[in-house]
């Protein structure tokens, strides 16, 4: 399709999407923050009348006594507890099944999600399809699960995705390794705990990936063309929190401070982009993490700052306020190059927290075919340029070996 045409229909898209969303019934979310805020959340769960709680999480962590010290406070009071840990990185629909099967077995009426993202992605479309005989692959898109679905709540133990802020979940066909993307108010959760006691054993090139993931949702918000909600404000406070407190988290994972400020980050990061959704780097790092396994955060890592490159005209003017945010320059100095400054301060940063600039797993005989499904994804997002198969091409061949 010629890139006018496309314009034009990514533009009516964008006007759709905003109706819709102005339609949506409100969502009630609240954050318990701080150290010991797991409990606190748990105690909340309590006095919801909560009967059978299903906690759905993956096998290190159970092994590790994560679950059980996120839970404790349910652990200690009268309730029956059921445990689905089958979620592996980048969860598939095949473990999401295997989770309803556990829900319905337990008659489970609350889902508490303990890990990263792919434990809270994989326990809100387990939360929707528990209560409904639909496929959820018939859910990819937005404001299709309609249906009521099971209470659910996240404590999260990595500080990147905030999924536990959002109403989305990235859910991987089996067989293909195509990602979907199923969003809309229900899938948000009802509440979440923030708590930095949980995240200070996650290893350094996690606390990295995640971070850069962070990074991107604050950057993506911020530049895109949907203005919408305080998605600048939350976008701003996220993009700051993690340039403060990433490098340090990295360097000692016991720095309780910089983990609380990396876990209010990737929150205030989540909830600017449930208001407004994600942006170009997303559309490419999706294809990476399909094709060939690439840790989301780490896919988002590599491809960032080409991208930032690839809009840096259109978005010069918020990219030079991010440049300023994060003391990459000053007020009064050119847009273009305040822009410029701001990118080379993502890649700087990457490369402190021990993030390369290229990956050996790319083959340059897929991708042809990962430019066209990041085009068809990326056509969907409120992006300040539509990408297109010469830049996507010139991207992958940059962070290929």
């Amino acid at each position: 399709m010629p890139m006018f045409l496309r314009r034009i229909k990514h533009s009516l898209y964008l006007g759709l999407m905003k109706s819709l969303a102005g339609l949506g019934p409100g969502a009630s979310h609240r954050a318990f923050v701080g150290s010991g805020s797991s409990r606190e959340l748990c105690r909340h769960i309590l006095r919801t009348d909560a009967k059978k709680v299903l906690v759905v999480t993956d096998k290190p962590l159970r092994e590790l006594g994560v679950v059980d010290q996120a839970i404790s406070a349910l652990l200690e009071a009268d309730i029956e507890i059921a445990y689905y840990d089958g979620v592996l990185p980048d969860p598939t629909y095949d473990q999401v099944a295997a989770g309803v099967v556990v829900a319905r077995t337990q008659g489970t009426d609350v889902i508490l999600a303990v890990g990263g993202g792919s434990a809270i992605d994989a326990a809100k479309i387990i939360a929707a399809s528990a209560t409904s005989d639909e496929s959820p692959q018939d859910w990819v898109g937005f404001g299709k699960v309609k249906h009521e679905v099971l209470k659910l709540y996240a404590i999260p133990t990595t500080s990147g995705t905030g999924s536990e802020a959002t109403m989305g979940a990235v859910i991987s066909d089996a067989v293909t390794h195509q990602k979907g993307v199923i969003s809309g108010g229900t899938l948000l959760p009802a509440a979440t705990a923030l708590d930095p006691d949980l995240i200070i054993g996650l290893p350094p090139h996690i606390t990295a990936a995640t971070g850069m993931d962070a990074l991107t949702h604050g950057i993506e918000a911020y530049i895109g063309v949907w203005e919408r909600g305080t998605r600048l404000e939350d976008a701003r406070i996220g993009v700051k929190l993690v340039f403060d407190n990433l490098a340090a988290a990295y360097r000692n994972g016991e720095n309780r401070e910089a983990r609380a400020g990396m876990a209010m980050g990737a929150y205030y990061a989540g909830v600017a982009i449930n208001q407004v959704n994600v942006g170009n780097v997303h559309a490419i790092a999706h294809q990476l993490g399909g094709k060939y396994g690439i840790p989301h955060g780490l896919a988002n890592a590599l491809v960032l700052p080409h991208v930032l490159e690839f809009c840096q005209q259109e978005a010069a003017p918020r990219l030079a306020e991010l440049a300023i945010l994060v003391g990459a320059g000053k007020r009064g100095e050119d847009e273009g190059q305040l822009a410029h400054r701001f990118i080379q301060a993502v890649r700087d940063l990457r490369t402190e927290v021990g993030i390369p600039d290229h990956s050996d797993k790319l083959r340059r005989e897929d991708f042809d075919a990962i430019a066209e499904l990041a085009i068809a994804e990326g056509d969907g997002y409120p992006v300040p340029r539509l990408l297109d198969r010469a830049s996507i091409l010139s991207i992958l061949g940059r962070i290929a070996c």
